[in-house]
This record gives structure tokens, sequence and C-alpha cells, in this order.
């Protein structure tokens, strides 16, 4: 199978089983937003927030690990299956140790009162880490394409049970984002004979020093990456309070158009990359793919700043509505993070994790600067901004630092420019009073990016129809 065809396999089975589902899940936004509160929203915003800070420290990132083992075919499913589920039991068996402490000495009341629900996040998404990088190492896209459907299906379902039949509101917004997990975990478990598989009588060390000591040094990316996402949460909620994170954290659901975008192409990047990786890129296969994937994600991401406001009386009910300010701002990062993961593919294919952090450790450090700096002056807005600063810093930085790993040839100049066009855009869409004016100048800013991605989106169309 060619390179092409192989990447466009992968990404038709991953588009299959997400866009369906996410659509659905999008267009559920407005009974969220009706039934929940803002303060419910915030509630639940910050504990999966906090799951997703432990999850790579207590873990030590080894799902990381997981997927880049499995696709190499050096190692055997046995030792990496093991390895990566006994992790995700130790952690477990941390957290509910913490939430025993918690309960003692209370040191929260909403950790508490929230405990069996807390514990019940982190099992779910440790679990589901492991299992589905481990589907994705030994090649089972179909099997994870049905598994995510299963998955949405079971947790759209539950949504609509438990919230609007049942009544139950937060605890029952918990319970079904618990549950469809779950059931797409044991689906894949039974499917990829995981627990067959596994041996815990083997202690299987160097391997586990191998794992190890590639998923260590993503732990601080993780973070970093963790800190570019949430921190702002933190910061939203100590200077504006709880319903200002809950507005804040509904703006997300617009961007995540084009986040489901890229995470089902990122999905199949990462296996094209290991797969088919070559330092001087002599057939053009990655300065092409490079070219198709900015190129879509450019125009879709003007797109939506131009929908935005559209999309959010739609979307929102009316005490989330103030969430359209930040779905611009949003994007772009969204944007800048896609293309921070393909670059990402690189530094995966050549085993050097390291390399990870370091972008990302900056970009989370400015991310923290920025939004102690700008969220007491502009609120909400100015986290919004400083993540969209950090996105771009980390991508630019990762830019430049594969060039030691790949040459690719690309037209960074123009690429630029686009993203400046995005920038102003947004800026126009907050800014600009007059309606009739605003959309005028927006829409012509769209029609300007699609016009500088003339060559590309011919490319596109070439590679979709002939698929060489």
């Amino acid at each position: 199978m060619s390179k092409y065809k192989y990447l466009i396999k992968n990404v038709g089975l991953l588009t299959l089983s997400s866009f369906a589902t996410k659509l659905l899940s999008f267009l559920l936004v407005p009974l969220y937003t009706s039934i929940l509160s803002t303060t419910d929203y915030g509630t639940y915003d910050i504990f999966n927030t906090t799951v997703g800070v432990l999850l790579p420290i207590l873990t030590l990132n080894i799902q990381d690990a997981v997927i880049r083992f499995a696709l190499d075919k050096n190692y055997k499913n046995e030792s990496i299956a093991t390895i990566g589920l006994r992790y995700v039991i130790r952690a477990n068996m941390i957290v509910a140790a913490g939430l025993v402490i918690n309960k003692i000495f209370g040191f929260s009341a909403v950790a508490n009162q929230y405990a069996v629900y807390f514990f019940l996040m982190f099992l779910t998404q440790s679990l589901s880490g492991v299992v589905i990088s481990y589907i994705r190492g030994t090649d089972r896209i179909a099997d994870l394409s049905v598994s995510s459907v299963l998955a949405s299906l079971v947790t759209i379902g539950l949504n609509i049970f438990f919230l609007v039949n049942l009544k139950m509101g937060l605890k029952g917004y918990f319970l079904a984002n618990i549950i469809g997990p779950v059931a797409q975990s044991i689906f894949l478990m039974v499917r990829g004979k995981m627990l067959q598989t596994a041996n815990f009588h083997l202690k299987y060390s160097t391997e586990n020093k191998e794992m190890l000591s590639y998923s260590k040094p993503l732990i601080a990316n993780a973070l970093a990456w963790w800190v570019n996402n949430a921190s702002d949460r933190y910061i939203v909620i100590f200077f504006c309070g709880l319903a200002a994170n809950g507005v804040y954290s509904v703006a997300s659901k617009i961007p995540s158009i084009l986040n489901v975008c890229q995470s089902i192409f990122n999905q199949a990047w990462e296996l094209s990359a290991v797969k088919d990786f070559d330092p001087n890129d002599e057939s053009g296969f990655f300065a092409k793919t490079y070219r198709t994937y900015n190129c879509l994600m450019t125009i879709v991401c003007s797109m939506i700043i131009v929908f935005d406001k559209i999309l959010a009386k739609i979307l929102y009910a009316q005490n989330f509505y103030d969430a359209w300010k930040y779905v611009p701002w949003l994007t772009i990062a969204i944007l800048f993070g896609a293309m921070s993961g393909y670059i990402g593919g690189f530094f995966s294919a050549v085993k050097n994790s390291k390399v990870f952090a370091v972008s990302t450790v900056v970009g989370a450090i400015s991310n923290i600067v920025l939004n102690i700096i700008f969220t007491p002056v502009i609120g909400p807005m100015g986290a919004a901004i400083a993540t969209t600063i950090c996105y771009g810093e980390v991508f630019f930085i990762r830019f430049f630092q594969s060039r030691k790993y790949i040459k690719l040839k690309i037209n960074v100049v123009r690429d630029v420019c686009s993203y400046i066009l995005l920038i102003i855009q947004a800026i126009a869409l907050c800014t600009i009073e007059n309606q009739i004016f605003m959309y005028g100048f927006v829409i012509g800013l769209f029609l300007v990016v699609v016009v500088c991605y003339v060559a590309d989106m011919k490319l596109v169309l070439s590679k979709l129809v002939h698929r060489k």
C-alpha cells in the first residue's frame, strides 16, 4: 500500500467513526447549556482539567510509550500490554489513597462531595488512554473506529436519559461521560485480546526500562501541554469565578469543529510518520502532506471565525452566549496545536521524546505569565489570547527544531501571512460594532486566505481523486 493510500485509509476510518458522533455531540451543546448552570459546567470542567494534569504524573505518561513501542516490530505485544496496564493499576491506587486522605482531613469539600465521580473519571481516562494507544500501535484502526461510534452513542444516549428523563443534573453528566469511554475500553480490550495478551507474571524489566526512558521526558511535555490547555481555567476561576469559567469552557465547543479534524488526522499521521519516515523526504510525501493539512486547517479556521456569532446564537443558551468572544482565539490556538502535532510525528519517528518538552515547556511558561498579566485586566479574553500566543510559540519552536531531522520544502512566508490574516479576522470580529461592515471585512479576509492556498487546494483535490 502506498504512503498516501495508507494515510488516507486511516484518516477515512477515523473520520467515519468521529464525524457523525462528534457532530451529534456538538449539536447537543444547546441541551447541556440549557440544563446545566454555568457553575455546574465550570465544576465539571475543573474536575476534568485536574484529571488531565494527574494522568501523566501518576501513569508516568506510559500511554505515549505504549503506542510508539507497539509500532516497533522488535517488541512483543505482551510486554507492552502488561507494562501499560500495570501503570494504570498503580496510578488508580494512588488516586484512591489520595481521595481517602482528603476525606479524612477535608482539604477540598468539592473533591470530597464528588470523590466517587473523580475516581471514576481518572480510572476511565487512564485505562482508555493505554487501551486506545495499544490498539492504534497494533494498527487495529477499524476496531478503534467502531469503538468510537459505540462510545459516542452510549455517551450521548445516557446524557439525554440522565439529564432530560431522570433530571440528574451534574451527577448525570458525570456518569454519562464516564460510562461511554468505559464501554469503548471494554470493547477494545476484548477485540484486541489485551487481557489475554498481557502476562502479569513476568517483569519485562528491559522493556519497562526502555519504555520509561521514552515516556519520562514526555511527562514534562504532557504537563506543559496541560498548562497550555488548562491553566487558564484555574486563573479565570481565581480572578473571575466559577461561572465565568463555565462560559469560558463552553467556548471551546465551536472550535471543537476544527479540533475534530486535527485529532482524526494526527491519530492517522503518527502511524504514517513512524512507518514511512524519510529524513530527506525524497518522494515529497511529508512536504505535500504538510501543505495539504495546513491548507485545510487554515481555511476551516478562517471559516469558523466568519460563522462564530451565528453558531453561538444557535448553540449557546442565553447565559453562555458571551462565549463567542473567545472562540476566534481558541480556534487559532487549535490550528497551531494541530501543526505542532504534525511536526511531533517526526520526533516520534526518531524516538527523541526529549525534543517535545523543550517547545512545550517554553510555551507553558509564557502561558502562565501572560494569563496572570492579561486575565485580571480583560477577564477570560486575556486567557484566550494568552493561549493563542503560547500555542503559536510552541509551533514555531517545533518547526525550527524539526529541521534537524527532516527537510521540508514549504512556503513559510505565505503560511505566516495567512496566520496574521486570521488574527486580524479575530480582532475585527470582536471590535467592529457595525455588523454589516464587520461581516464584509471578515468574509473578505476569508476569501484572501482561500486565494493564498489555491495551489495547495489543487494538490488536495488531486490526492483525493488519484490517491497516489
